[in-house]
């Protein structure tokens, strides 16, 4: 009886053995925002995101080398620019999906007083403070311009600890093994971290434009999927959804580019 009832179900609900799935790379200052991100996806389409978050420059070298991801979500376009121009990228879907800020962030139970801004470095009480790899993560190297935009970087190099990732660059500071860390503005209003510290931004002005931007890589046996997420991300419940986690959203570019289509 057991083995027909599930025989009935498996029958009357055929879709759900249709779904598809998307594995993704995603930069990680993504962590937060795509967990809402993909579960609206997930619930309004009943395919699968297989989310791996890391940092951009490391998941370039992986996709270079075969690395088996239909959609690569970086934090610095140039990236994706690299990887369409060696013909790993599905021509003509580049998509700017955010600009991306930078923060300092220091726990609740600091002294430090973040109206000085980045000079807050320059603080002798401070014995470390966290920045993402710039050799590999684009919000390390905005950390970088940014305090050499300041003329604080030689001071303050000697008790610079780097993270992997902006993640691991977050939790550093959040488990105490550093005092502060230039971080993501997505991931310090996200609410896993927000109640934990404050921040502050530091001006756009000071570090290169964090422009982060999607594209589908040729290898993807999942192109037309990959190309209904992109689409997803332009809706504008979406849209406000990413921007209430600190991103800056490039409406136009979303409105021009609604209409893209992928060779299948």
């Amino acid at each position: 009886m057991i083995l027909l009832l599930t025989i009935f179900v498996c029958s009357w609900f055929p879709a759900t053995a249709g779904a598809g799935e998307l594995k993704v790379a995603a930069a990680s200052d993504l962590t937060f925002a795509f967990t809402d991100v993909t579960a609206q996806f997930e619930k309004q389409t009943g395919d699968q995101i297989k989310l791996t978050y890391g940092s951009s420059g490391n998941f370039f070298a992986q996709i270079q080398n075969g690395a088996p991801f239909d959609l690569f979500f970086s934090a610095d376009i140039g990236y994706p620019q690299k990887l369409e121009a060696a013909g790993l990228a599905e021509p003509g879907t580049i998509y700017e999906y955010a600009s991306g800020k930078l923060v300092i962030w220091v726990p609740n139970a600091s002294k430090l007083d973040l109206s000085r801004g980045l000079a807050t470095l320059l603080d002798p009480g401070i014995k470390k403070i966290a920045i993402a790899n710039p050799l590999h993560a684009p919000y390390g190297v905005a950390a970088v311009a940014a305090m050499r935009h300041d003329a604080i970087y030689d001071k303050v190099n000697s008790k610079l600890v780097l993270g992997e990732n902006i993640s691991q660059t977050a939790q550093f500071v959040e488990s105490g093994n550093a005092d502060v860390g230039l971080l993501a503005l997505s991931l310090a209003v996200a609410p896993a971290m927000k109640d934990k510290g404050r921040y502050v931004e530091i001006p756009a002005d000071d570090y290169p434009p964090l422009i982060q931007a999607a594209v589908i890589l040729k290898s993807s046996r999942n192109k037309e999927l990959a190309d209904q997420f992109l689409k997803f991300l332009k809706e504008s419940a979406t849209v406000a959804l990413m921007e209430r986690y600190g991103f800056s959203i490039p409406r136009d570019i979303a409105a021009a580019r609604g209409n893209m289509s992928v060779p299948q």
